[in-house]
This record gives C-alpha cells, sequence and structure tokens, in this order.
C-alpha cells in the first residue's frame, strides 16, 4: 500500500466538466471575432473600408460597365507614398486621401498624396474616419476642416466625405444606440456644411448601416452616397438613396488596393466637384 509523506500535496486532477469548460474556452478564443486588447489596431491606423471584407466576405470583381463609370481610389497612411503617374496611366481620374480621424491623428503622408493627385491632373478630395466614442460629431468636423478637409469651387476638389463604419477599436457602433449615432452624423454633418458650404459625402457599407442607425433614411435626400461592397455587384443600398455616387468595390487592386467606380462619366465627377 502506497505510503503519503507528510508534506506532500496530492496533484489535483481536472474533473471532466472543468476539462470540457476548457476546452470550450481555447475553442472560442481562436473564433473570429474573439480579438483580445494586443489584436486591435493602433489609433490613427483605421482606413476606408478596414471592415468590410471580415464583416461582409468578398466576392468576384465586377464586370466591365455598360454604361460610363469613372475609376477612382481612396488612400491612407497605409499606402505610403502613392505612384500617382501609374495610377493616372492606368486610367484612374479621381481620389480621396484620408486625412484625420477622430480629433487626434492626421495623416502624415496627406501632403504627398492629396498634392501629389492633384499636379497629375486627378479631381481629389479628403476623407475623415469618424469615432463617435471620442468626441462629437462637430469637434470632429471641425478638426477634419482644419486639416485638410475643406473645400473649394476649383473643379478639382471633391466635398469631404465622413467614413463611418465599423469600429475597429472596439464595439461596432462604438457603443451607442442607433438614435445616437444617427445623431452623432446629423451633428458632423451641419457643421461640415456650416464651415464649407457642401454637403458631406457619406461613406458606408449597408449591413453597418442597418446595424448601427437602423437603416435610417433622413440622409439620402442632401448627403451623396458612397457604398462599399466588395462584390460583382452593388447589391442593396442603405435606406434613403435611391441610387450611389461611387463604389468601393475592392480592397485589392492595381498599383494600390482600394478602387472605386463614380457612378457616371467624368463630367459627372467634375459637376461633383464644382457643386
Amino acid at each position: 500500500m502506497p505510503v503519503r509523506r507528510s508534506g506532500t500535496a496530492t496533484p489535483l486532477r481536472p474533473t471532466p466538466l472543468a476539462g470540457a469548460l476548457l476546452a470550450v474556452l481555447a475553442l472560442l478564443l481562436t473564433l473570429p471575432g474573439a480579438a483580445t486588447a494586443a489584436d486591435k489596431p493602433a489609433r490613427g491606423t483605421a482606413r476606408m473600408g478596414m471592415g468590410v471584407a471580415a464583416h461582409d466576405g468578398v466576392g468576384g470583381l465586377p464586370p466591365v460597365p455598360r454604361v460610363a463609370q469613372t475609376e477612382g481610389v481612396d488612400v491612407s497612411s497605409h499606402q505610403g507614398g502613392v505612384d500617382w503617374g501609374a495610377l493616372w496611366a492606368s486610367g484612374v481620374r479621381w481620389a480621396y486621401v484620408k486625412a484625420t480621424e477622430g480629433t487626434y491623428y492626421e495623416n502624415p503622408y496627406f501632403a504627398q498624396q492629396y498634392t501629389g493627385s492633384y499636379h497629375t491632373g486627378l479631381i481629389r478630395g479628403a476623407y475623415h474616419f469618424a469615432t463617435p466614442d471620442t468626441a462629437t460629431g462637430a469637434a470632429q468636423a471641425d478638426f477634419f476642416v482644419d486639416n485638410g478637409g475643406g473645400w473649394s469651387r476649383d473643379g478639382m476638389t471633391l466635398p469631404g466625405v465622413l467614413d463611418i463604419e465599423w469600429n475597429p477599436y472596439g464595439a461596432a457602433c462604438y457603443g451607442k444606440s442607433q438614435s445616437a449615432v444617427v445623431a452623432w452624423i446629423r451633428d458632423f454633418l451641419n457643421r461640415y456644411k456650416a464651415r464649407t458650404g457642401r454637403d458631406a459625402v457619406i461613406y458606408t457599407a449597408t449591413s453597418w448601416w442597418k446595424q448601427c442607425t437602423g437603416n435610417y433614411a433622413g440622409f439620402g435626400a442632401t448627403n451623396p452616397l458612397w457604398v462599399a461592397r466588395y462584390n460583382t455587384t452593388v447589391g442593396e443600398l442603405p435606406a434613403g438613396w435611391a441610387f450611389h455616387t461611387m463604389w468601393q468595390y475592392t480592397s485589392s487592386g492595381p498599383i494600390v488596393g482600394d478602387h472605386n467606380r463614380f457612378n457616371g462619366a467624368y463630367d459627372r465627377v467634375q459637376a461633383l466637384a464644382y457643386g
């Protein structure tokens, strides 16, 4: 008969229930969306369409359009210095450049990207990545306008864009109710128009818009829609818009990843720039 020595602990053996719970926990930690704090990107690194593929998936590229559309790109510090000459040669005629995020970040490549596209001949504009959990809509609109998001009637400057989509730093809807998200967007849009005289473009994905605004329809009459969907067709639009103005259709295009189609010929891009 074995003798247990004094002061020696008997090893604990996990029960079947405890073992099962540990296995389930390990499985959950490997599932998509089970991100830890270490997985979250650094503040300021968010970019247009960052969450589209993960939330909506990726399909094939759209076919060659039968009606006139105009190719464009969007860029951020993620792309660094951009070869605008190569993009022009490939047929790209308009661009949007990330200027700001929240009230705490300015794109360090903004000058090269914004003025570089202009000097190459592209009609260009700036966009703001919204973080409704960090400051009011009005405060972020002011920060955007003060740091590259303004507008002038020179025929080469597109109205600013409010990029409102999944929160890469936390809860998808930024910890706000649907009505609070709508109020925040309205606050931003009203201040942007008061500062620039233009209605800002809204960039979003239909699934996010449904989830976080309750598919609010009140902005479609005034604010052009830039919809994100990486598939063969533009798909369903958010409520309130009968048509889209721009479509981000891929994040893996040539030269820079994010490619878009303007829903019209080049003269329509010019018309949006002139206001």
